[in-house]
C-alpha cells in the first residue's frame, strides 16, 4: 500500500512539473511574440519616420512615349490623363500614349471648365459646347443665343450662361444634353452671374450674382439644388447670402456638402448637400491682393503675395471643413498647383516645389526639360509629366 501511495505522490509532483513546463512553455512563447511585435513596431516607427523626414533631391523617369504637339495647343490634366486642347480640336492622351478620343471642332474663343475626368469646351459668344469624360464625348449642346460661361461636374452635368440684350440666362442639362433647368438674370433685378459651379454630382449649382443697390455694389451668391428638396422651392433657389461693398468672382465646391466663395475682400464656406448655409468667413483678405485660387482633394489655396521678405508668395491652404491648414510660403513663380492627400504640388515650367500640410518640404529641383503638364499617379511620388516631344512617367528618389 505504501508502495501505490509513494507511485501516486511520484505521478503528482510529475504531472505538477508538466503541468509546469507548458506555462513556462506559453509564458517564454508570449514574450516572444512580444518581443516580436515591439521590433515590428519600432522598425515600422523608423521606416515612417525616415518617409516622413526624407527629402527627394532628384527622379528617374520610369517610362516614357513619344508625342507630337502643335505650337498653338494647351495641355491641361483631365483626371489621370492630359487634354490637349486648340482652336481647331482636342484630343486626350493617357501616360501610355494612347489617345482614346479626338474631338474636331471650330472654336475662336475658348471657355473651359473641368472637374475631375470631365470636361467642357464651349465657344465664348458662340453656340456650342461639348461636354467629354475620358473615355468619350457624353454630349454637344447647341444654344441660341451667346455662351458667356459655362461649367461642368465631375456627374456629366453641366450649367451654360447665355445672353440675351435684357436678359442671362442659366440653362442646366444632364450628362446626355437634357436641359434640367433654365433660370432667367435681370440686370435690375438678381444682377449679372459674374462666377458660377457645380457640385461633384452636379445636384447642387452655385451662382455668384454682381448688381447695384442705391449705388452700392453687392454681390448675393445663391444655391440652387436640382433633386428632390429643390422640387419644394421656387425656382430650385435653396437659399442666397448677401454681401455690401463686395465682389465675388469665384464660386466652387470641395466636394458635394462644402462650397466656397472668393470675393475680393474676404473668403466664404458654406457646407450642407442640401441647403448649404454660411460656416467660416475669413476677412483678413481686405488689405491683400488674391493671386491665384486652386482647389482639388478637398483643398483650397489662396495664393497671395508674400509678407515675408525672403520669400515671393504665401498659400494659405484650407481643408474641407473650411479650417485653415496652415500658411506656406514659397519662391518660384508657379504655373500651376495641385493637392494631394498629404502634400501639394507648385510648378512651372523648369522647378518644382512639394511640401506636406505640416510643412515638410519633400521636393525641391528643377525638371530635366520644359514641362507643360504635371500629375499625380497613384503611387506616392511617382508623377506624370508632358513636355511637347514626349510624356514621362518619373519616380522621385
Amino acid at each position: 500500500m505504501a508502495l501505490f501511495g509513494m507511485n501516486k505522490g511520484q505521478g503528482s509532483e510529475e504531472h505538477r512539473s508538466f503541468k509546469d513546463k507548458i506555462r513556462i512553455y506559453r509564458v517564454q512563447n508570449l514574450y516572444r511574440a512580444l518581443l516580436i511585435i515591439a521590433i515590428v513596431a519600432v522598425v515600422a516607427i523608423i521606416i515612417r519616420v525616415q518617409y516622413v523626414n526624407h527629402v527627394y533631391t532628384g527622379y528617374t523617369v520610369v517610362s516614357e512615349v513619344e508625342r507630337t504637339k502643335a505650337s498653338d495647343a494647351s495641355d491641361v490634366r483631365l483626371g489621370s490623363s492630359i487634354l490637349t486642347y486648340s482652336k481647331d480640336g482636342a484630343h486626350l492622351t493617357d501616360s501610355k500614349g494612347t489617345i482614346p478620343w479626338n474631338q474636331t471642332y471650330e472654336i475662336q474663343d475658348i471657355t473651359i471648365d473641368i472637374d475631375g475626368g470631365v470636361v467642357a469646351i464651349g465657344n465664348y459668344n458662340g453656340r456650342d459646347v461639348y461636354i467629354l469624360d475620358e473615355k468619350q464625348q457624353l454630349c454637344k449642346i447647341s444654344t441660341s443665343m451667346p455662351i458667356r460661361n459655362v461649367c461642368v461636374s465631375e456627374s456629366g452635368n453641366s450649367t451654360v450662361v447665355i445672353y440675351d440684350t435684357d436678359v442671362t440666362y442659366l440653362d442646366t442639362y444632364d450628362a446626355k444634353g437634357e436641359l434640367l433647368y433654365s433660370g432667367q438674370a435681370h440686370m435690375t433685378g438678381s444682377g449679372y452671374p459674374a462666377a458660377i459651379a457645380l457640385s461633384p454630382n452636379g445636384k447642387m449649382l452655385a451662382v455668384s450674382y454682381i448688381y447695384v443697390d442705391a449705388g452700392t455694389v453687392k454681390t448675393s451668391v445663391a444655391f440652387y439644388n436640382f433633386g428632390p428638396v429643390g422640387d419644394n422651392y421656387k425656382d430650385y433657389l435653396v437659399g442666397g447670402h448677401d454681401y455690401t461693398d463686395t465682389i465675388v468672382p469665384e464660386v466652387g465646391f470641395l466636394s458635394n456638402s462644402t462650397a466656397y466663395a472668393v470675393a475680393d475682400n474676404r473668403l466664404m464656406f458654406y457646407v450642407g448637400d442640401e441647403q448649404p448655409t454660411p460656416t467660416a468667413e475669413y476677412q483678413q483678405y481686405s488689405d491683400k491682393e488674391i493671386r491665384s485660387v486652386y482647389s482639388g482633394s478637398g483643398h483650397l489655396g489662396i495664393v497671395l503675395n508674400s509678407d515675408k521678405e525672403d520669400y515671393k508668395y504665401r498659400m494659405d491652404v484650407y481643408d474641407s471643413k473650411g479650417s485653415l491648414t496652415g500658411n506656406f510660403y514659397f519662391d518660384i513663380d508657379y504655373n500651376d498647383i495641385f493637392f494631394e492627400k498629404n502634400d501639394f504640388v507648385i510648378y512651372n515650367e523648369s522647378e518644382c516645389l512639394i511640401k506636406t500640410y505640416e510643412g515638410r518640404t519633400k521636393f525641391e529641383g528643377s525638371f530635366d526639360s520644359t514641362v507643360n503638364v504635371m500629375m499625380p499617379t497613384e503611387k506616392a511620388y511617382r508623377y506624370v509629366i508632358t513636355d511637347d516631344r514626349s510624356i514621362k512617367t518619373i519616380q522621385l528618389g
